[in-house]
């Protein structure tokens, strides 16, 4: 039995919750995690946990290893970076979860260029629209746009997003053209769910005076993309990130509505679990964040 990979499947067994899901995480089969949960409690002679048809729970013992494995495997990988030297790659696998639409169209891009830089990290995007249980999905790394409430979590801030109302030519030419944010209150608007505004639109005027709206709306999406694509389809008009409409804005597919209002900035993190020690891979990729996205309004 491999001491380090036993440690590894007890830490993924415990934080995903079952050992299906563990051997997911770890790529391995469910027999080999079964196998090395079984030497650890032969070889200890305790049993890490309880097990029935429906679930798993920790034991005592369990929750004693599982904290000393933590330790364990992470003054590992302390002893790695500093044996094998900064000067040398970083190792390892690297699940990155990120927002569909960030992801989709401004993070896949730039992932090709980071496998370059660092050969030697196995890199895995996880894509999704909710919240993530970084332990139990074995999540390295979380990119967030929008507010930051985890404060189990460290969150660097790489740069501001803005979002952007926007409309078809052909919407705003049968529809007419908003001349101020009350005249929104006349047109169908998709709203965002991925925000917590729903059809209260706030943004501020040229003056920067604060305004609000409550939209009509019968459409909402948690997709930013979705939405650009309705609003493309003469839907009505949208509300999202500028990284989701720039694009077509650029094109003149889309027009930018209300140009003399701006929206409350939404920051773009980076975030990973506290601990004492960040591996070389996760401070790489978090560095490689802040030089690409740093003025993440002016791309696309």
């Amino acid at each position: 039995m491999d001491s380090l990979d036993a440690i590894k499947t007890v830490i993924a067994v415990v934080e995903t919750g079952s050992f299906t899901a563990a051997s997911q995480r770890l790529n391995i089969s469910k027999a080999l995690v079964s196998k090395y949960i079984g030497e650890i409690e032969k070889q200890f002679d305790v049993r890490l946990f309880n097990r029935t048809t429906r679930k798993i729970s920790l034991t005592e013992s369990g929750s004693n290893y599982y904290h000393h494995a933590l330790q364990v495997l992470e003054r590992y990988e302390v002893m790695m970076d500093h044996v094998v030297g900064e000067q040398s790659s970083p190792k390892g696998s690297l699940r990155v979860s990120a927002p569909v639409t960030f992801g989709e169209i401004w993070l896949a891009e730039h992932i090709p260029e980071f496998c370059q830089l660092y050969p030697d990290i196995q890199f895995d995007l996880v894509l999704n629209n909710h919240a993530v249980d970084m332990l139990q999905a074995g999540i390295d790394v979380r990119i967030k746009v929008g507010n930051v409430e985890d404060s189990t979590l460290i969150a660097r801030h790489i740069s501001d997003v803005s979002r952007v109302i926007c409309a078809s030519p052909a919407y705003l030419n049968t529809q007419g053209t908003p001349k101020n944010l009350a005249d929104l209150v006349a047109h169908t608007c998709i709203v965002d769910t991925n925000f917590n505004d729903g059809k209260t639109w706030e943004l501020y005027n040229s003056q920067g005076q604060k305004e609000v709206v409550e939209v009509f709306s019968d459409l909402s999406c948690n997709s930013p993309q979705a939405i650009v694509n309705m609003v493309k389809a003469g839907g009505g008009i949208g509300y999202v990130t500028m990284h989701a409409a720039i694009g077509a804005i650029r094109s003149g597919e889309l027009v930018e509505v209300l140009p003399d209002y701006r929206s409350q900035n939404l920051g773009l993190y980076v975030m990973y679990p506290h601990r004492k020690y960040v591996s070389r891979k996760v401070r790489c990729f978090v560095e490689f964040m802040q030089q690409k996205f740093k003025n993440c309004n002016n791309q696309g």
